[in-house]
């Protein structure tokens, strides 16, 4: 049964675990990590490579460990012409949206008569870029990590992405990646990468910064590492909230809650509406939705909301004034607003990674489309 929830009948217990979300646990992990750390920094290529064997089956040399140019120019000549269409035009969204937050690389102003400050900004040395690998391909998530370094001008833009049994990686994600200027690739994924990229190995010289999502072992990895390289910031499981009224369509309402919810097993994602007749459509829709998903996203989308521990489902608010109210509160990832006037209210939405507004934006629109 789908978790169901009047925002006015909450209790203490239902409203701190749906604003605590499901978190990241890593403590457990970091003693289960500390040693693959550890042994990519004192064995380098070796221990790699047996730990990609180990942890992802494949089978890797030194000389392997680098995707070839000729490997990058077979996926340009083998994808599928709509998809190359698709992330040209894409990575060009990414790249004007991006250009606008470029910072001046110097600013001075006199402070007093005679005394000037300012601030001069450089692009670091180096970057990696850590894209999933495991749970499907993620092209979008290279370009949204790479198009931003190439804009600030990183000398050295390095990617890597888990390989499959074969040790190839997907030719949309080696376009993806060429399209946007990376200079090396490397078919490497779980905390060893992080680690080889932290230290340097034979094959691999260490970068300055580390960018990207990733599982639990990648998160404790980088935690471990904190302060030999900057690991960025904490990258924890995805959310997001669609706020609606009676104007929204229960079937793009559905379909939309199911983008985050399919992502992984700690995904939340809520509707917050004043409108019990749109709570009754979509919790009519969203169970055959679910089933017609992949058996490893519907496993996905049921614990989000049905388990027990889940953190998703519907809220229903006794206004829009105190469903708005939640929202801030809870600040999601993602605010997805269908409501009848969106830029009305757009002022009271305050804490929110990302907003998106009208039926027709869904989230996976912000996420092709510009990089959020």
């Amino acid at each position: 049964m789908i978790h169901f929830y009047e925002l006015e009948r909450l209790d203490t217990i239902q409203r701190t675990r749906l604003m605590k979300r499901a978190e990241l646990e890593i403590d457990d992990l970091l003693e289960y990590v500390r040693p693959i750390v550890r042994d990519v920094r004192d064995r380098g290529d070796e221990a790699l490579i047996e730990y990609m064997a180990r942890f992802d089956q494949v089978h890797l040399t030194p000389e392997t460990l680098r995707v070839s140019r000729e490997e990058i120019d077979n996926a340009h000549k083998t994808l599928d012409p709509q998809v190359y269409a698709a992330l040209k035009h894409a990575v060009a969204n990414v790249r004007t949206f991006h250009e606008r937050q470029m910072p001046h690389e110097e600013t001075f102003t006199q402070i007093a008569p005679g005394v000037m400050a300012g601030e001069k900004v450089t692009p670091i040395s180096s970057v990696a870029l850590c894209v999933p690998g495991k749970k499907g391909i993620f092209p979008s998530v290279m370009y949204m990590l790479a198009v931003p370094a190439s804009i600030a001008g990183v000398p050295r833009i390095v990617a890597c992405t888990a390989p499959d049994a074969n040790g190839a990686i997907d030719s949309a994600s080696l376009v993806a990646a060429d399209l946007c200027g990376v200079h090396e690739i490397y078919r490497i994924s779980g905390a060893q990468a992080i680690a080889a990229l932290a230290y340097g190995t034979q094959s691999i010289p260490r970068v300055h910064k580390l960018t990207g999502p990733g599982n639990a072992y990648v998160s404790a990895a980088k935690r471990l590492l904190y302060g030999t390289v900057d690991v960025g910031l904490p990258a924890g499981p995805s959310e997001s909230i669609l706020l609606a009224d009676v104007s929204a369509n229960p079937e793009l309402v559905a379909r939309d809650l199911l983008i985050e919810s399919e992502h992984g097993p700690d995904s939340s994602s809520l509707l917050v509406t004043d409108s019990s007749t749109l709570i009754d459509a979509v919790l009519d829709l969203l169970p055959a939705k679910i089933a017609a998903l992949p058996e490893l996203r519907q496993s996905f989308c049921r614990k989000n909301f049905e388990s027990i521990e889940g953190t998703g489902g519907l809220i229903l608010a006794p206004t829009m004034h105190e469903a708005i109210a939640f929202v801030n509160e809870y600040a999601p990832e993602h605010l997805s607003v269908q409501v009848s006037e969106p830029f009305a209210i757009l002022p009271e939405l305050r804490n929110a990674g990302e907003i998106l507004l009208g039926s027709y934006t869904p989230i996976s629109m912000g996420n092709y489309s510009i990089g959020t």
